[in-house]
């Protein structure tokens, strides 16, 4: 009898949730069937414009692209081949395959993508095993020099959010870009000629309270740190940015997704005005600046010679063509809810050739030592 008495129960708990949901389904649908905006979710916003003006499509980057931030998206021979065909297709020329991966790990992504020794880089990470002991570096910088002579051009994406180095294993909590025991290895980046991919905070509305005067929260709230105990802030961890910049002059350091300065640009700027071993690739985080494209058009301007191009969207035509949109189009008033959380429309940039060679292409060349 207990089986039974159970079993009915948990029926009527089931009979009870569905007619929960079938009441909600009906309350958010107003008498002639549609939406009830009243019972709409901020999460389930997704406008689309109406105004009438043109919609661009980009189909090929206007200089052949290299594209300074990727990741491991390919993971057979196969695939790595589909990615070359794609990126022919969009005119990319080049991806730099940011790996974070150090020892076996390493080898087996380099001997995946080693084929295409023209189109792709592979770039590693640091291994921070032991760092929280006494005489962290030697092994570290050891391992450094063996991925370098493996096939590594690069170091990175790094990651520092506000509790520590984190992306590479094992990860590093606590220690920071400016910490003394990095030095070690930043110097060895800059005798090996080994520029350095760092991911420093995250967008200025992740570390904001979660609340109606949140400008981003559509977005934030994914990705949220306001609630981490012990992190350190947004303009703290952009201190320690300028902090391992100025103490490392001959690395060249490219701080990715604009330093997470979106909000205020003119900050990266002032790190640019300091430091001429400084860059910064513009990969995922097109949706914060194409919402004011007036003034993200004159940062572009100024700081021409100090940005490179990236994605770290995926590997896919429409991905491409994406941020060519964004960067050589007039469009205006435009949603691209694939790529963007964000509730605010986009705008195209409009870069000037000059520009666009340089972010697509030259300045990459530079940081590369290519002729």
């Amino acid at each position: 009898m207990g089986e039974v008495r159970r079993s009915r129960e948990a029926y009527l708990h089931i009979l009870v949730l569905m007619v929960s949901v079938l009441i909600g389904a009906a309350v958010a649908l107003s008498a002639e069937g549609k939406a009830d905006p009243e019972q709409l979710l901020l999460k389930d916003f997704h406008p689309q414009s109406v105004y009438k003006v043109p919609q661009t499509t980009v189909p090929k980057a206007k200089y052949p692209a290299i594209d300074m931030h990727a990741h491991v998206y390919a993971k057979t021979s196969e695939q790595v081949a589909k990615w070359v065909r794609m990126m022919d297709e969009a005119g990319v020329e080049k991806a730099i395959v940011m790996t974070m991966a150090t020892g076996k790990e390493f080898d087996s992504i380099y001997a995946l993508y080693a084929k295409y020794p023209d189109r792709f880089e592979v770039w590693c990470g640091f291994d921070y095993t032991g760092y929280d002991k006494e005489g962290f570096g030697p092994a570290a910088v050891k391992e450094l020099e063996r991925c370098r002579k493996a096939g590594a051009k690069g170091v990175g994406e790094l990651g520092d959010k506000g509790k520590g180095l984190f992306y590479c294993r094992p990860p590093a909590w606590g220690m920071h870009l400016d910490d003394p025991r990095m030095d070690p290895l930043l110097e060895k980046c800059a005798e090996l000629k080994m520029p350095v991919n760092i991911h420093i905070a995250d967008p200025y509305w992740m570390y904001l309270p979660m609340d109606a005067k949140n400008d981003g929260l559509m977005n934030a709230y994914t990705w949220r740190l306001d609630n981490q105990p012990g992190i350190v802030g947004h303009q703290g961890m952009v201190e320690i940015l300028d902090r391992a910049v100025a103490r490392h002059p001959k690395t060249t350091f490219i701080a990715c997704h604009f330093a997470n300065c979106c909000y205020d640009l003119n900050r990266l700027g002032q790190m640019f005005d300091k430091y001429p071993n400084l860059y910064a690739d513009i990969s995922a985080r097109y949706a914060e600046t194409a919402a004011i494209p007036r003034f993200v058009g004159r940062f572009y301007e100024k700081y021409q010679d100090r940005l490179v191009y990236g994605t770290d969207m995926g590997a896919g035509v429409d991905t491409y063509r994406f941020t060519f949109r964004v960067l050589e189009s007039t469009d205006e008033h435009f949603y691209a809810w694939n790529f963007s959380t964000y509730h605010w429309p986009l705008y195209g940039l409009d870069l000037r050739d000059p520009v666009l060679e340089k972010v697509y292409r030259a300045n990459a060349l530079k940081i590369l030592q290519k002729p």
